[in-house]
């Protein structure tokens, strides 16, 4: 009897496959890239996560293409319960201090970038392009076979890998099978869970009571993504589920497919599922945030996109490559005069207020609380608040 996890081959950077195996006479044979320099290391690590799984009767055979010591753990750990299902041990690498980091109420998800989660060699520099949120991608990235030894892996990267300022999600396959991915990583560093394909309140619901079972969780959001007609129908329903909800999304291939229509670079059959979106969360008080632009190469048609979901009101989109990164916050950002006009909006509001004076106008007309408001969103976007 023998199991298998991870990848390899010419391609491969940054993971490794492993295959264990009832023996007698348990070894662990490795073939490394780095051998020379970390291969007594990778062979001490295998052993005590053996050891660790109860599994050290186990023969181990590893090819390993330069991967870090937390995925080594993850392969393992997964290859291990293939072969003994029921084996209710688990590996956990260290907490990387630098890797845990508070968020802020205000928190901006302009991009949101996308990590399929069996692919670790995406992990690594992803905090380096500076998103706003990365996103460990537990369903439609990964095939089904591989489900298990994704939500392996993206437990290990929440602990161990440092993605900096951004935000650490994870987008969990849809319910039923979601509930188990939420069970798996919440205690793990996840700061936002994403809850894909949701038609209802109810499924939103059912997280929010799963989560109560756990500890000092009470920081961890949930951002919903509405992907058929039905959701669209009930998406205020939806964004008001639970007090955990931060935003609301809205998948587009899937909403396109659900109504019988194209996607289009234009939009027109979206239209209104988007401006539904927008005023849900906006109802709600919560971040409308668009979908994906799923043509990594068109520059000019990203630059529309993000263009037109501003336009709409949405703050944020999804990035399905660290090129887009940049091209979308140059657009979310302020122009210099909003810039300066909100300077004195705040301004005036704050001197106002510690004179105790109510009323007050600037450039000649009368600024109220939604007005300031609005100019403290210009400045946070404008990264000066």
């Amino acid at each position: 009897m023998r199991s298998s996890a991870g990848q390899r081959g010419a391609e491969v950077r940054s993971d490794c496959w492993v295959e264990v195996e009832e023996s007698s006479s348990p070894t662990i044979q490795l073939t490394s890239r780095v051998e020379v320099m970390y291969g007594d290391s990778i062979r001490q690590l295998a052993q005590a996560t053996l050891r660790d799984l109860k599994s050290d009767d186990l023969s181990l055979t590893i090819d390993d293409s330069g991967a870090l010591p937390y995925v080594i753990m993850a392969r393992i750990e997964s290859a291990v319960k293939r072969l003994r299902p029921a084996n209710p041990t688990q590996v956990l690498p260290p907490l990387n201090p630098k890797a845990q980091h508070p968020l802020s109420p205000n928190r901006l998800r302009r991009t949101r970038l996308y990590l399929p989660g069996n692919t670790p060699k995406f992990f690594i520099n992803a905090g380096l392009h500076q998103p706003d949120a990365v996103i460990l991608d537990l369903e439609d990235s990964v095939p089904p076979s591989e489900k298990d030894s994704a939500r392996l892996l993206a437990r290990n990267a929440l602990r161990a890998v440092n993605f900096f300022a951004a935000e650490k999600m994870v987008r969990v396959n849809s319910l039923p099978q979601g509930l188990e991915d939420v069970r798996f990583i919440a205690e793990h560093g996840v700061q936002t869970i994403l809850i894909p394909k949701v038609e209802s309140a109810e499924e939103v619901i059912v997280i929010e009571q799963d989560l109560r079972g756990f500890g000092n969780l009470e920081g961890l959001k949930l951002i919903p993504i509405i992907e058929s007609a039905k959701g669209v129908l009930n998406a205020y329903a939806i964004a008001t589920a639970s007090p955990r909800v931060v935003a609301l999304s809205i998948g587009l291939e899937d909403y396109a497919t659900d109504i019988g229509a194209q996607r289009t670079k234009e939009g027109k059959e979206s239209f209104w599922a988007r401006s539904m979106i927008v005023n849900a969360a906006r109802a709600a008080g919560i971040q409308p945030l668009a979908s994906v632009f799923s043509d990594m190469e068109d520059e000019t048609g990203l630059r529309t996109f993000v263009e037109d979901s501003k336009a709409l009101g949405f703050e944020g989109i999804g990035c399905l490559h660290p090129r887009q990164v940049k091209i979308a916050h140059e657009m979310f950002a302020p122009k210099p005069e909003d810039v300066e006009k909100a300077k004195r909006i705040v301004t005036a509001f704050d001197e106002a207020q510690a004179k105790g004076i109510g009323a007050i106008s600037v450039d000649g007309k009368m600024v109220d609380a939604p007005i300031v408001e609005r100019a403290r969103k210009v400045l946070r976007l404008a990264q000066i608040l």
